[in-house]
């Protein structure tokens, strides 16, 4: 009996399919705040990706210890399943070069990702790659360690299809409060808040260019930060439009309240995952021809969405069939 093919297999293109990446992106940068976070994976499981932070967490004059405290949480008991990244000082930051080499030299089998932030353009980009992989060379890391870079900056819009298409880039950031700062004054203050960042038309245009240019070279596009972290039902709200109106499928949290809202409105609903796995069912049986579903018909084209949705599920934490686990999650069909 022929093992039916799995749907990586089936429904894309070597390199057709982004990352499949957490969907939230956790910050933080102070010492008590990283080690209960990494507690918190730690419990909760690698549903939420952990960043520690070099740019804003570290200290003026403190940099070079802040380092030292980053590999220590790196290599810390709680760090279970290798989804912690680091973000750096900007490329024209007196700290930047000490900051890659020293996390490196330090942890760089066990970094997730490196954060660059603030590239003016696709040099700054280029630049700060070269810089990263000359590192792993000199320190005899045999990787491509993933980029991930904070769209803030005019320069770094005007050219983020070129960012978004450079090989060592893994997922794009877009930072909000730098991005109306650098407006002057023209963006209103409400252009940052839960409400305006999702109305004012200039922040519109730069999360639809983000995530377009993201999707257009197989990137993860991550939105950016909510400040608000007590009003839950209006952090699951914003989440949700990110998710369902802009296409992001990553979002930033800087409190550990902020994770689990997150998590449930980038989730699939238990209607969406039962109808996605009737269909990638009907598919698998049919390998892979067109079928006719509830009325509908489904080729190729829809079951790259419904195995899209179950992946989202199982990224999520969602509890699925065990047959599902076994067949399309297990460790013996885990194609990358």
């Amino acid at each position: 009996m022929t093992t039916p093919l799995h749907p990586r297999l089936a429904l894309f293109e070597e390199g057709d399919a982004a990352a499949a990446l957490p969907v939230v992106d956790h910050y933080c940068g102070v010492e008590a705040r990283m080690a209960k976070s990494l507690e918190l994976q730690a419990q909760m499981g690698p549903v939420f990706d952990i960043t520690l932070d070099c740019e804003d967490g570290a200290p003026i004059g403190g940099e070079a210890e802040h380092v030292q405290l980053v590999l220590a949480m790196l290599h810390s008991a709680n760090n279970r399943f290798g989804r912690v990244g680091a973000r750096v000082h900007p490329l024209d930051h007196p700290s930047f070069e000490a900051d890659v080499d020293g996390l490196i030299a330090g942890a760089g089998a066990k970094l997730a990702y490196l954060m660059v932030p603030k590239p003016r353009g696709i040099k700054d980009v280029e630049q700060a790659c070269a810089f990263i992989d000359a590192s792993l060379s000199r320190h005899g890391i045999a990787r491509a360690l993933p980029v991930h870079a904070l769209v803030e900056t005019h320069g770094a819009l005007r050219e983020v299809q070129q960012i978004a298409a450079h090989p060592r880039i893994e997922s794009l950031s877009f930072g909000l409060m730098d991005f109306v700062s650098a407006h002057r004054g023209a963006i209103p203050r409400q252009g940052m808040s839960l409400q305006g960042q999702f109305s004012h038309p200039l922040v519109v245009r730069a999360k639809l260019e983000i995530a377009a240019a993201a999707h257009g070279f197989g990137k993860t596009p991550s939105h950016c930060v909510v400040t608000e972290f007590k009003k839950i039902a209006a952090i699951e709200e914003a989440a949700r439009r990110a998710a369902r109106e802009f296409g992001y499928t990553r979002m930033w949290s800087i409190h550990p309240s902020q994770i689990q809202p997150i998590i449930d409105a980038f989730a699939p609903s238990v209607a969406e995952i039962d109808e996605a796995i009737d269909i990638i069912h009907a598919a698998q049986a049919a390998h892979w021809a067109p079928i006719q579903y509830r009325d509908h018909l489904h080729d190729r084209a829809s079951y790259r969405y419904f195995w899209q949705l179950l992946e989202r599920a199982h990224r999520t934490g969602q509890t699925l069939p065990i047959e599902v686990e076994q067949a399309y999650f297990g460790d013996a069909t885990q194609l990358g």
